[in-house]
């Protein structure tokens, strides 16, 4: 993939993840196919060379084929509901797959007539024992426990056993250390089991708890579909929540809603599309990429209790150099005015996080939301590895033309914007994964809806949240630094700046507009204000100016990211080895210090 590719995907998608890795998708085809290539053939009989009815489009389809694209209509696109052994196919390795708690007697809590003759057909139709299966596996090597619920068995509804077998499951990866992956699917509760149902929400959800506080990863997969009382525990709680495309998503289904309260739900409401959008789940997997994206996850959230922040694991002898050509046109450049250099910072050419991201770090996947409300697009955030070492990346960005800026809001996030990087930075001190850290903004959002979901407990937040995290922090200003809606991302360890950005307190035009009634003497306003870097570096503000080689363009863009890149690495080996404590209390006193 190219550069170029790298960007637009950093820049415009919300599949999960954006980019993979390419020696996986090697080794995906060397290994794993390989493997299942006897499978395969066993898989495709003569009854598979039928026809089968796509559940989207309606059209009839060659089920071999179907089969072989991992159950996705080759017409339209749409996503064939899995069971439970092609599921396991998919993700796991070859014959690594060992079902625990299959044993579990039937449960009939409240007597209900016919139940059991119910649940002895269930089994007898699908070859399950209950609607969920839970197990241990390898994905590339890597252990993890791996739960499937399947919609065949009585929609994958939630009674006790299926409650059990999670909390279970949940419960031994907690014991042994693993991560856990569940693919999500239910009607709900299971209605044969009353009140009994209702509590496997609170159990499966103290038991993720218990397993979070251990520092271990839980990921939910989200597929069609997932409602109810699943929705409203295990399915919603994953560090990180995906689905797949199209999948319906609710708590209350469309059906439910019609008949409690009359109301027609529009088209593509609750789809995981409209979640993602909504801040709700951090994206979207394709089938293709499930068992690559899972690997990544794993190797992404390994903190193994260690304070170790620059496990360099390739390039680590990297050494940036400056071309000849860039070295004159450094020599020749002209320092500018500070009136100059607010200008520049508000060019839309000026290379935006996107671009020194797309240079720096490998396999960046941007993850979504807030989880309460939207998806703020002036605001990115994800995993990604510099060098081996796994970061978590937050970004102010702007946009790269007039319809991406107005899609961005310019670069001025939300409040919705300020929490999905403070939940994100949370997840990062959990997982012992420092935190690089973006800053290009002219402020953030003020108008009434900015107002009603709360600007000030969001920014005052991230104040108070990031001062104390027990991860390195280090924020980069490479562009505009605007009031406190710039501070809110930019309590670090360490604060940069590159050669020719600014941070001030609001915009000339605005501190000209407060001190002199007059917003035309914003350039006058602009030299007094020690808004440049090197104005804050003199003042302490921040610890190292980053030289922008004549101008930051598109072809400076690589050589400072080099640049960053190396420095980026001294700073995570001056951590690795210190205490959380340590590594906040230095935080503390930098600031304490002004």
């Amino acid at each position: 993939m190219s550069v170029m590719e790298k960007m637009q995907l950093v820049k415009t998608g919300r599949q999960f993840p954006l980019n993979l890795y390419n020696k996986l998708e090697d080794k995906l085809k060397r290994k794993d196919i390989k493997k299942d290539s006897g499978l395969q053939k066993q898989v495709v009989t003569e009854e598979d060379k039928s026809l089968v009815k796509c559940p989207k489009c309606g059209k009839m389809v060659d089920k071999s084929t179907v089969i072989k694209r991992k159950y996705v209509c080759y017409e339209c696109g749409g996503y064939f509901r899995v069971r439970t052994k092609n599921r396991i196919r998919m993700v796991a390795d070859y014959n690594t797959f060992e079902p625990w708690f299959e044993d579990m007697p039937v449960s009939n809590p409240l007597n209900f007539e016919g139940y059991e003759e119910k649940l002895a057909a269930a089994r007898e139709k699908t070859g399950l024992q209950e609607a969920v299966t839970v197990g241990r596996c390898k994905v590339f090597g890597e252990d993890i426990v791996l739960g499937v619920c399947d919609s065949r068995f009585m929609m994958s509804s939630m009674g006790h056993v299926v409650g059990e077998k999670i909390t279970r499951a949940i419960e031994k990866a907690t014991e042994l250390k693993l991560p856990v992956f569940i693919f999500c699917c239910s009607g709900g509760a299971r209605m044969q089991e009353g009140i009994v149902s209702l509590m496997q929400m609170a159990k499966t959800s103290a038991a993720i708890k218990k397993h979070g506080e251990a520092g271990l990863l839980y990921c939910s997969v989200l597929t069609d579909p997932t409602t109810g009382g699943v929705t409203a525990s295990f399915a919603m709680l994953g560090d990180i929540i995906m689905a797949e495309p199209g999948a319906l998503v609710g708590f209350a289904g469309p059906r439910v809603i019609k008949q409690t309260i009359g109301q027609e739900l529009p088209e593509g409401f609750q789809t995981a599309e409209f979640l993602v959008e909504h801040g709700i789940i951090d994206g979207i997997v394709k089938r293709e990429d499930l068992k690559k994206t899972i690997f990544f996850l794993i190797k992404t959230h390994q903190c193994n209790g260690k304070q170790e922040f620059a496990d360099f694991k390739q390039n680590d002898n990297f050494h940036f150099e400056l071309s000849e050509t860039l070295k004159e046109q450094t020599w020749f450049s002209s320092p500018r005015s500070a009136w100059e250099k607010v200008k520049g910072v508000r060019q839309v050419e000026r290379p935006s996080a996107s671009d020194y991201i797309s240079y720096i770090f490998d396999n960046f996947v941007e993850a979504h939301g807030d989880r309460a409300f939207h998806d703020d697009a002036a605001m990115i955030g994800g995993l990604a590895f510099i060098d081996g070492q796994a970061v978590t990346i937050i970004a102010d960005e702007k946009g790269k033309d007039f319809k991406e800026c107005q899609e961005r809001n310019f670069g001025m996030p939300k409040p919705e914007g300020y929490r999905k990087a403070l939940r994100l930075m949370k997840q990062a001190e959990k997982f012992n994964r420092p935190i690089i850290s973006f800053v290009n903004t002219p402020g953030a959002f003020c108008g009434l809806e900015a107002e009603e979901r709360g600007m000030g407990e969001a920014i005052a937040r991230n104040l108070m949240e990031m001062s104390a995290l027990k991860v390195p922090v280090l924020c980069i200003l490479i562009g505009e630094g605007g009031s406190g809606g710039a501070l809110a991302t930019a309590v670090g360890n360490e604060v940069w700046m590159m050669e020719n950005a600014t941070y001030a307190i609001l915009s000339p035009e605005g501190f000209a507009s407060i001190l002199w009634k007059d917003s035309n003497r914003a350039q006058e306003a602009s030299e007094i204000m020690n808004i440049t870097a090197q104005d804050l570096k003199r003042l302490g503000v921040v610890e190292q100016i980053i030289p922008e080689f004549g101008g930051a363009d598109r072809k400076t863009t690589q050589a400072i990211a080099g640049f960053m890149k190396e420095n980026i690495k001294l700073f995570l080996r001056k951590y690795s080895g210190k205490s959380g404590e340590e590594i906040a209390q230095e935080r503390y006193n930098r600031f304490r210090n002004f």
